[in-house]
């Protein structure tokens, strides 16, 4: 892959507020899918067959909420 993604936007996890957090896990999921498949049109083909999967949207609601756990924990959001 020649294209450097920044996984981590602005090289940072603090946020103003737990919803902007929770934006950022997601945009944070959304960079993992990139890295792991670079190829956009393959991405675009493979969509139909993760949307119509109860147990592959569950997988990335995991992988969001997983993000936002690691957000949640720089930010001290449970104090």
């Amino acid at each position: 892959m020649t294209e450097q993604i920044q996984l981590v936007p602005n090289n940072s996890l603090i946020t103003a507020t737990p919803e902007e957090g929770r934006q950022l896990a997601v945009k944070m999921a959304r960079l993992i899918i990139k890295v792991t498949q670079p190829d956009a049109e393959m991405r675009e083909k493979m969509r139909p067959l993760y949307a119509e999967n109860a147990g592959l949207l569950i997988a990335i609601g995991q992988t969001v909420a997983t993000e936002f756990a690691t957000i949640a924990a720089a930010n001290n959001y449970w104090k």
